[in-house]
């Protein structure tokens, strides 16, 4: 399975791609198949910019081709100028995976530190250390919006057979 994580910004917005299983590393084996930055020039004009990062989101997309995209759900922001242009970058993410075909999934930052660190109120670092050590990697990969994105997409392969399980479960109890 291939889920790409995005961490989404309006300035920078990172992603990562992890590979769960069937790799040369065997069966289970979770390893970072691709990673980076999209960035765009905050002198630009707001619909120039939402417009190159809905490029870049569709050419990263179509080039890995993803069966799922965990996004990071905007939750709370002291600046709400920061929270719009999150949130903008936010919905481009969503709309251009659901344009690809994928499923689509959210989780918030304490969701993603509660599956890493074990923890909701874990560091960034905390984050960070986990990312580098399930991935197999010899440092932290930077900058920090790639590790946040890789942390979204191993959220999302530690969370998703919990969500399968409670998905049937509630199934289950409508049908009685």
């Amino acid at each position: 399975m291939f889920v790409m994580g995005i961490d989404p910004g309006l300035s920078r917005c990172g992603y990562g791609v992890v590979a769960a299983g069937g790799g040369a590393g065997g069966p289970g084996v979770l390893s970072a198949v691709a990673a980076g930055v999209l960035e765009t020039d905050p002198a630009a004009p707001l619909p120039e910019r939402l417009w190159l990062l809905r490029e870049e989101l569709r050419s990263v997309m179509a080039e890995q081709r993803p069966q799922v995209v965990a996004v990071e759900r905007v939750f709370f922001q002291v600046n709400a100028r920061t929270a719009m242009s999150v949130g903008q970058a936010s919905g481009l993410a969503l709309a251009e995976a659901a344009a690809c075909g994928c499923e689509v999934v959210q989780y918030t930052s304490n969701e993603v530190k509660q599956a890493l660190a074990g923890w909701g109120a874990a560091d960034k670092e905390q984050v960070q250390g986990m990312v580098a050590a399930v991935l197999g990697l010899g440092t932290i990969p930077g900058p920090p919006d790639v590790a946040d994105a890789l942390a979204l997409a191993l959220c999302h392969l530690f969370s998703a057979p919990l969500r399968r399980a409670v998905d049937a479960a509630t199934l289950g109890e409508a049908e009685r």
